[in-house]
């Protein structure tokens, strides 16, 4: 498989620096550094500006950004040598109406995703997801004592017990089934009742203990469309900042087309030809596809142009 990112949210451009972030002084040093640069986020939301090339992160410097958000703050990495940071302000008040007046305007995650280049994208994402996980875990699951920050941000330390904790990423199997049997390869995308009209997407679920990935896309398919999967073929993955989730793609081959929907997880199934996918990618379909930054657009796609 190739490095080159497929997905939106992937090929973050930074040097975590994993092995300098667990230093505190040099963490100060690089905070202190002309070059020191810090995107914002209010709630999740980044900051962007219009630029004559489209939408992109707004940067501050690391006095401005501390003053606008001074106890959350967290080290993204090294861009060449130049640190790069986030802070998030909240509240209930949208901070461009007050502390950072001017500079742009917050968008969510989603829409920002649609916009910003794959790099800016990525290191939004990183973001988001680290200040969530840091407001879903201030205690210790240990003890139940509040812990503290560590590694710019990427560490929690209980100062009761000393026990560690590190951000958590679910691992989610994002499948297409594909049935091969009849007179040309078909696949299958699913309906959410909560989705668009309209709006179809490939079939997902949570990886559970125990399980390989290849257990888990075939338990998944079984559970919501009562497919029995026999071969899972791997395609890519997408770090998804929802809060954090890595999404692994895949495509299944199936045995029969006789999908019924299981009316927990979806409302309606759809089998598509090639030919269908591509009308369905290219908006000449009643059926809606997966927005371009989700990979079940991604496995569409590869799909649809395949030989």
């Amino acid at each position: 498989m190739t490095l080159v990112p497929l997905n939106t949210f992937a090929g973050n451009p930074l040097d975590r620096g994993g092995d300098l972030r667990a230093d505190p002084t040099w963490l100060e040093e690089q905070a202190a550094s002309a070059d020191a640069l810090a995107l914002v986020l209010w709630e999740g939301q980044p900051l962007l500006e219009d630029h004559a090339e489209g939408p992109r992160l707004v940067w501050l410097g690391m006095e401005q950004a501390r003053d606008v958000a001074p106890t959350d703050e967290l080290f993204l990495g090294l861009w060449k040598d130049a640190p790069v940071f986030a802070v998030e302000i909240q509240g209930p008040g949208d901070p461009a109406d007050g502390p950072v007046r001017g500079l742009g305007a917050f968008s969510g995650m989603r829409e920002a995703a649609a916009v910003l280049s794959g790099g800016e994208a990525a290191m939004a994402g990183t973001a988001k997801s680290l200040f969530d996980w840091r407001r879903r875990h201030g205690f210790c699951a240990a003890c139940g004592q509040q812990s503290e920050n560590a590694n710019g941000g990427w560490k929690r330390i209980c100062p009761a017990c000393k026990t560690e904790h590190f951000p958590r990423v679910d691992p989610v199997t994002i499948m297409v089934p594909i049935y091969s049997g009849g007179a040309e390869p078909i696949c299958l995308l699913g309906r959410q009742a909560a989705w668009p009209a309209g709006r179809m997407s490939a079939l997902a679920g949570f990886l559970e203990p125990g399980e390989t990935i290849e257990e888990a896309c075939a338990r998944e398919i079984k559970e919501e469309s009562g497919l029995t999967v026999t071969s899972v073929r791997y395609h890519s993955s997408q770090p998804w900042p929802f809060p954090s989730q890595l999404m692994i793609g895949l495509f299944a081959e199936v045995t029969d087309d006789q999908a019924t929907p299981d009316q927990t997880e979806l409302e309606a199934v759809a089998w598509l030809t090639r030919g269908e996918a591509r009308a369905v990618l290219a908006g000449h379909h009643a059926i809606k596809a997966p927005p371009p930054f989700a990979i079940a657009h991604t496995l569409l796609k590869a799909w649809a142009e395949e030989d």
